[in-house]
C-alpha cells in the first residue's frame, strides 16, 4: 500500500514531569533556514545524489501535471505512462494524503486522467485550512506485501540528528514516535551499517537486514551532503528487485544555498496548502534575497482589513499577536517585518507593495496600517520612514479613497526625526497618521488601531536623539560612584574563569561573561559598532575601552582611529586572529560580524584560543548543521556562545556587544549605564531593546541582558543564561521573553519545579496568533514555528503559569506584571534602590549631529550637476534610470551635464554627430602625432591621452570658441560679412574657423556638409550659421582654400542651437560660449581618436620612436673664430 506523503511526526514532549522535553525533534514546518520542498525535488535529489549499494528502482520516473499539462507530450516523453499501471498525488505539501483519499492507486492512463480531472482547481479542505490542488505527480505503481513496506526518517535535532525506523510502514504507521526504533548520530559522527543493524533492524528479516542497512547508510548521507534537516519516506518498500521509495516529505536549510547551489540547482519552495503564492511575496522574496536586510512578506487574507509593517522579527510577531488577541485574526491581511538597516530604497520598494496591496479593495469599515516596531539597535529610523513616506505620498489618492488610517510607533537612532516627516506627511496629505514614541507602549497603537483604546491627542515626546552632548563644564570622566548593581556588594560582578576540565570531561562554561573589566577583539572593520561600545564604555566609568583590538583578513595591519570620550585613541587591526591573540592576551571575548559565509570558519578558528571563554556571532542566515558543530565544539571547550542571528546582549556599566542598546540616547534613558538588579533573556535582538526600556520604565533597571538570536539552535539556551541570572547575587529577577517553537521554556518550567530556581521568573512566549492561522505562516525568526501543540506559545505561557511563573495575560500586560513582581522586591527589602548618579555626557560625532541638523558647516565644494548620495545616480536632477527609459543617448547625458537642459531631441543628435566628426582625423595631426609618439615610448593610456589632449589650442582643434565668440560677436554688433572680414584683415587677426591645409572650396570637407545638412532640416533657425557661410563666400573668392572649417562650423552652428532650441535664456546661451563649453565637443570627440591611435601602437607592438635626420634641417650658427 501506499500512504501519506509526508505522515509528520507527532511526538508528545511534554508529560507529566517534563523530563522528555530536552530533545528537539521533527523540524519546524516553515521557517527560513529549513523550508520545506516538493515531493518531486525530494526524489529527483535522492535519485541524482544517493550513494548505496542497495538496487534503488524507479529512479527518475514520474510525471507532473498542472492546468497547463498537454498529455499527448506528456506521454512523448514519459512512454512508461501508456504501459504501466501507476499513482497519482497531489504535490503540494499535503500530509496525511492516504487517509484523505488523495492517493489514486493502480490506475491505467486513463483513470489516472480521469481521477486529475475530477480534482484538479476544486477547492479541498485539510485539517483548517483550504486550498485548491492544481500540482499533481504521476508514478508507477509497485506492487507489493504489506510486510515488504518500512518507515524511515531522519531529521535534525540540536545534538545531533535522529533517524526512526519502524519495521511496519504504510498509511496506519501510527504514531511512529512511540514505536519507532531511534538511533542518535552526533554532531560529526558517521553513521555505519553495523550501527544500523544493530540499533534499528532488530525486527526485519535478514534477507533484507543488509539492503535496508546500506540504503539508510546512503540517506544518512545524502541528507547530512545536500543539507537536509527532514527527510521521511513513509513507506519505503523493499522487496526481491530492491528499494522503492513511494512516499516522501523532505526540507532542506535555505540558507545552505551558497555551499549547495551546483547540486541544488534553483530550488522552488512551494507554498503551505491552503496559501496561495503572489507574486508580491516572491517581489520582496528578491528584495531579500538581495539585499543585506531582512524583507519578509506573508498574504493571509488579501481582503483584510487590518494591515502590517512592522520593523524586527520579534516585534512583527508581538503586533501579530496581539491583533489577534483582540480579535482581529479573521481581518488581519498579511505578516511581514523590515529589518537589519535597510536602506531608504528599500523600504520605499517594501511599503509601496504593501500600500498597493492595501488599496486594491475597499472595505466597508476603511482599512489601518500599522507602522510598528520595538526600539532599534543600529537602524536609522528617519532614513526608513523617509522610504515610508515617499510610498505614501505616491498612493495618497487611493489612501484616501480606501479610508485607510495609519497608526505608527518606533524608536531607535534618529526615531524623532523619523517621527516628526512621519506626522508632516499626514497633515500635508490629509491621511489620518497617528505618531508616537517609546514613551508610548509598543503595542499600544494595535489596541487604537482597532477601536479598544482611546488615541491621544499629543502623546508626550521624550527627549531629542541628541541629548548626550557633551556639557559644557564636563569634560571629565567621573569617579567610579556607580558600578555595582542596587543590591550587590561593590566588589561583586568580577568575572569567574571557569575551571580547567579534568581529561575526558567538558569544560566549564564562566557564571559570570562580562565585569568593568573585560577585554574583547572584534571581527570584522565595523567602525560604526565599535565606536558604539567605546561610547558604552565612556559613559559607564570604565577605566579603559572594552576593544583591544580587530581582526580584519583583507587589509594589512593598521591602526583605526576612534573617540574614547573627547580624545582620538588608536584601535590596532590585525589581518591575523593568531597574531591578535598573541599581543592581547587579556582578551577573552571576540564579538564576531564575519558574514554568514565565513563566520563558521572563524569561529572554528577563534575557539583553537583556549583564552576565549565568550563569542558573540552577528550573523544571520548561517546554514544549521555549521551552527550544530559550532555549538559542540563549543561545549567541549568551555566557550559561550551568544548567536547566531543576534545583536548581542549587554550588561550595564561594564560591556556591550556592537550595536546592543542601540545609540547613547537610548543607554541613557534606559539607564543602561549603570546595573540595576533585573536580568533577561529573549531570542530578538530589537525585542531585547524594548525590554530595556520596559524594564527602566518599571524597576530600578537592567543587570544584565542577552539576546541568544532567532536561530533554531541557539549558541547558548534560556536556561544557560536564567542559570546564571540565578547563580549571580546582583540579579534579584529574571525576565524571560521566550516565543513559539522548540521546547526550552520547558526546561524553565522543570528548573522551577525542582527548585534549581528560586528567584522570580516573569516570562512571556510571542507567537500566540500562530494557533489561530488556518496555514502555516513564516515568522521572522528562524526558530519561531512549532510542530506539535507543545511547542505553541499559548501551551508553553500556560506551563509556565502552571509551574510557577509569572506570566501576563499578553504582551501589552508585561510592563505592568515586572512592574508588580519589582515593587513586591522592594517591599520585603530584597531590593534597596539606590540614588542616581548622573553619567559622564559625550559628544556626539559630526557626521551624526550633521544628519540630525543640529550643525551646519559651509561646504568645500558646490556642485549642481550630479548628485550620487542615494539610491540611484542623478544627473541634473534625473535619475539614471529615466535618462536609459528615454533613450536620451550621449547627447542628452551631455545636455544634461555640460548645460544642465534636457536638450530637445534634434540637439541631441547634433552633438552626438559633432563627436563622431571631430573622433579623429588621421596620424599626422598635432594631439594623434604626440599620443603615438608617447605610447611608442611605453607610457601608459593616461599620459599618452595628456600627451596628445595638450596640444588642443588656438591653432589646433580649438578654434570652436574662438570661432564662435568672433563671429558672434560681429554678427551682433550689425556687422556685414564684407565689413567684418576687412576689419579682422586691418587688425592682422586669423579669423577662427576659416581656412583648411588640405580642404578647398573645389575639394569640400564632407565632415562640414554633413553637419550643414542636418543644421538646415533640422535647426530651428540659422542665422549665426548663414552670416559664417556668407563670410566664407567672401575669404574663398580670395584664395580656394579660406573655408569654413569643421571647428568654425560647429563654434556657429552651436551658437544657433544654444540660443534657438529654446532652453536657454540669451545671457545663458553667451555665459556658456565664454566660459569654453564649445571647445569641450573637441577635447571630448577628438580623446576617442587619440585612444584609439595609443591602442593601434600597443597592438602593432611598436618600437620606441626616433625621428629620421632627414625630416630635420639643421640649421646652426656659423662658427665665429677669433
Amino acid at each position: 500500500m501506499h500512504s501519506s506523503a509526508s505522515s509528520f511526526l507527532q511526538v508528545n514532549l511534554v508529560k507529566n514531569t517534563l523530563m522528555s522535553i530536552s530533545r528537539s525533534l521533527v523540524p519546524p514546518s516553515a521557517v527560513m533556514s529549513a523550508k520545506a520542498i516538493s515531493e518531486q525535488t525530494g526524489k529527483e535529489f535522492l535519485y541524482k545524489y544517493i550513494c548505496t549499494a542497495a538496487a534503488v528502482q524507479n529512479r527518475f520516473r514520474y510525471a507532473n501535471v498542472t492546468t497547463e499539462t498537454d498529455w499527448e507530450r506528456l506521454t512523448q516523453e514519459h512512454p512508461w505512462l501508456l504501459t504501466e499501471k501507476l499513482v497519482v498525488k497531489p504535490d503540494q505539501l499535503i500530509k496525511r494524503r492516504g487517509k484523505l483519499g488523495l492517493v489514486g492507486i493502480n490506475l491505467d492512463l486513463p483513470g489516472v486522467q480521469d481521477w486529475v480531472k475530477s480534482r484538479l482547481m476544486k477547492e479541498t479542505m485539510v485539517a483548517k485550512a483550504k486550498g485548491v490542488l492544481k500540482n499533481f505527480l504521476i508514478e508507477p505503481f509497485v506492487e507489493h506485501a504489506q510486510s515488504d513496506e518500512f518507515y524511515v526518517c531522519v531529521y535534525a535535532a540540536r545534538e545531533g540528528d535522529y533517524i526512526l525506523f519502524h519495521h511496519e510502514g504504510g498509511v496506519e504507521v501510527g504514531d511512529v514516535d512511540a514505536k519507532a526504533e531511534r538511533l542518535l548520530v552526533p554532531v560529526d559522527d558517521k553513521l555505519s551499517e553495523e550501527q544500523v543493524t544493530e540499533k534499528l533492524l532488530a525486527h526485519v528479516s535478514e534477507e533484507k537486514k543488509g539492503v535496508l542497512a546500506s540504503f539508510i547508510v546512503g540517506l544518512f548521507n545524502l541528507y547530512e551532503d545536500l543539507y537536509f534537516t527532514y527527510l521521511e519516506i513513509n513507506p519505503l518498500v523493499v522487496t526481491g528487485d530492491g528499494v522503492y521509495v513511494l512516499d516522501m516529505a523532505a526540507k532542506i536549510d535555505a540558507t545552505a544555498d551558497y555551499i549547495c547551489k551546483a547540486k541544488w540547482g534553483d530550488v522552488e519552495f512551494p507554498p503551505p496548502f491552503g496559501r496561495e503564492a503572489y507574486p508580491e511575496e516572491a517581489y520582496i522574496a528578491d528584495l531579500d534575497a538581495k539585499s543585506g536586510a531582512s524583507l519578509k512578506l506573508t498574504l493571509l487574507n488579501p481582503r483584510g482589513r487590518i494591515w502590517t509593517m512592522v520593523a524586527g522579527g520579534g516585534a512583527s510577531v508581538v503586533y501579530s499577536d496581539t491583533i489577534c488577541d483582540l480579535g482581529g485574526v479573521d481581518e488581519l491581511a498579511n505578516y511581514g517585518e523590515y529589518s537589519g538597516a535597510p536602506s531608504e530604497q528599500q523600504t520605499y520598494d517594501y511599503a509601496k507593495t504593501i500600500l498597493s496591496l492595501i488599496t486594491r479593495e475597499k472595505h466597508p469599515q476603511g482599512k489601518v496600517l500599522i507602522i510598528g516596531g520595538s526600539i532599534a539597535n543600529f537602524t536609522n529610523v528617519a532614513a526608513t520612514f523617509k522610504g515610508i513616506v515617499r510610498a505614501i505620498k505616491d498612493y495618497q489618492g487611493p489612501l484616501k479613497e480606501h479610508e485607510v488610517t495609519i497608526f505608527v510607533r518606533r524608536g531607535g537612532p534618529n526615531y524623532q526625526e523619523g517621527l516628526r516627516v512621519m506626522g508632516e506627511v499626514g497633515k500635508t496629505t490629509g491621511i489620518p497618521i497617528h505618531v508616537f514614541g517609546t514613551e508610548t507602549h509598543m503595542t499600544a497603537i494595535v489596541g487604537m488601531a482597532m477601536g479598544h483604546r482611546p488615541i491621544p491627542n499629543q502623546p508626550p515626546m521624550d527627549a531629542h536623539t541628541a541629548n548626550f552632548l557633551l556639557n559644557a563644564g564636563c569634560n571629565a570622566t567621573p569617579a567610579n560612584t556607580r558600578t555595582a548593581s542596587f543590591s550587590e556588594p561593590k566588589s561583586a560582578g568580577e568575572a569567574t574563569p571557569p575551571k580547567k576540565p579534568k581529561a575526558g570531561f567538558q569544560a566549564a562554561k564562566a557564571t559570570t561573561l562580562f565585569s568593568r573589566h573585560t577585554k574583547s577583539i572584534v571581527w570584522g572593520m565595523q567602525t560604526r559598532a565599535v565606536q558604539g561600545m567605546l561610547d558604552f564604555d565612556y559613559v559607564c566609568s570604565r577605566d579603559e575601552p572594552s576593544v583591544a583590538a580587530m581582526v580584519y583578513p583583507f587589509t594589512g595591519d593598521h591602526k583605526q582611529k576612534f573617540y574614547w570620550g573627547h580624545k582620538e585613541i588608536l584601535v590596532p587591526v590585525y589581518k591575523s586572529m593568531d597574531d591578535a591573540m598573541k599581543k592581547h592576551s587579556d582578551v577573552d571575548v571576540l564579538i564576531s560580524f564575519a558574514s554568514l559565509r565565513s563566520a563558521f570558519d572563524s569561529t572554528m578558528e577563534t575557539m583553537q584560543h583556549p583564552q576565549i571563554r565568550t563569542i558573540a556571532i552577528i550573523a544571520e542566515g548561517i546554514p544549521e548543521a555549521q551552527t550544530r558543530k559550532i555549538i559542540k565544539t563549543a561545549d567541549e571547550k568551555g566557550v559561550t556562545i551568544i548567536g547566531p542571528a543576534t545583536v548581542g546582549g549587554i550588561k550595564p556599566g561594564c560591556f556591550k556587544i556592537g550595536n546592543t542598546g542601540g545609540m547613547l540616547d537610548n543607554i541613557l534613558a534606559s539607564k543602561l549605564y549603570r546595573p540595576g538588579s533585573v536580568a533577561y533573556v529573549s531570542r530578538s535582538g530589537g525585542m531585547s531593546n524594548e525590554l530595556n526600556n520596559i524594564i527602566s520604565r518599571t524597576t530600578d533597571g537592567v543587570y544584565e541582558g542577552v539576546a541568544i538570536g532567532g536561530d533554531r539552535y541557539p549558541g547558548s539556551t534560556f536556561m544557560d543564561h536564567v542559570l546564571r541570572y540565578q547563580d549571580t547575587p546582583g540579579v534579584q529577577m529574571i525576565v524571560v521573553l521566550g516565543e513559539i517553537g522548540g521546547t526550552e521554556e520547558y526546561r524553565i518550567c522543570q528548573g522551577i519545579g525542582e527548585g534549581r530556581i528560586t528567584k522570580p521568573v516573569v516570562c512571556w512566549c510571542i507567537g500566540t496568533c500562530a494557533t489561530m492561522f488556518t496555514s502555516e505562516v513564516q515568522f521572522g525568526h528562524a526558530g519561531a514555528c512549532a510542530n506539535q501543540a507543545s511547542e505553541t506559545a499559548v501551551a508553553k505561557n500556560q506551563a509556565l503559569r502552571d509551574a510557577g511563573a509569572y506570566v501576563p495575560k499578553s504582551f501589552d500586560e508585561l510592563g505592568d506584571v515586572i512592574k508588580t513582581v519589582y515593587d513586591g522586591l522592594v517591599a520585603n527589602g530584597t531590593i534597596v534602590p539606590a540614588q542616581e548618579v548622573p553619567p559622564p555626557t559625550v559628544p556626539m560625532d559630526y557626521s551624526w549631529a550633521r544628519e540630525l541638523g543640529l550643525i551646519r558647516k559651509p561646504a568645500s565644494f558646490m556642485t549642481s550637476i550630479c548628485d550620487e548620495r542615494g539610491q540611484e545616480l542623478i544627473y541634473a536632477g534625473m535619475p539614471i534610470t529615466e535618462v536609459f527609459k528615454e533613450e536620451m543617448g550621449l547627447g542628452g547625458v551631455l545636455g544634461l551635464l555640460w548645460f544642465q537642459r534636457r536638450l530637445p531631441r534634434y540637439a541631441c543628435q547634433f552633438i552626438e554627430m559633432c563627436l563622431m566628426v571631430t573622433a579623429d582625423h588621421g596620424p599626422a595631426v598635432s594631439g594623434a602625432h604626440n599620443t603615438i609618439v608617447c605610447a611608442r615610448a611605453g607610457k601608459d593610456l593616461i599620459s599618452c591621452l595628456t600627451s596628445g589632449l595638450l596640444t588642443i589650442g588656438d591653432r589646433f582643434g580649438g578654434a570652436l570658441d574662438a570661432a564662435a565668440k568672433q563671429f558672434s560677436k560681429a554678427f551682433d554688433s550689425g556687422m556685414l560679412p564684407m565689413e567684418f572680414v576687412n576689419k579682422m584683415k586691418k587688425d592682422g587677426k586669423l579669423i577662427m574657423g576659416i581656412g583648411h591645409r588640405v580642404k578647398s572650396i573645389n575639394n569640400p570637407d564632407m565632415r562640414v556638409q554633413i553637419l550643414k545638412d542636418f543644421v538646415k532640416q533640422n535647426f530651428p533657425a540659422s542665422q549665426m550659421l548663414d552670416y559664417a557661410l556668407n563670410v566664407e563666400k567672401i575669404t574663398t573668392s580670395k584664395k580656394p582654400n579660406l573655408i569654413l572649417n569643421v571647428d568654425g562650423f560647429i563654434g556657429v552652428a552651436f551658437v544657433d542651437l544654444l540660443r534657438t532650441c529654446g532652453g536657454f535664456t540669451r545671457d545663458e546661451a553667451d555665459e556658456f560660449v565664454e566660459i569654453g563649453s564649445l571647445n569641450g565637443i573637441f577635447v571630448l570627440g577628438r580623446s576617442m581618436g587619440f585612444i584609439g591611435h595609443y591602442l593601434d601602437q600597443k597592438r602593432l607592438k611598436q618600437g620606441l620612436y626616433r625621428h629620421p635626420w632627414d625630416d630635420i634641417s639643421y640649421v646652426l650658427p656659423e662658427h665665429m673664430s677669433m
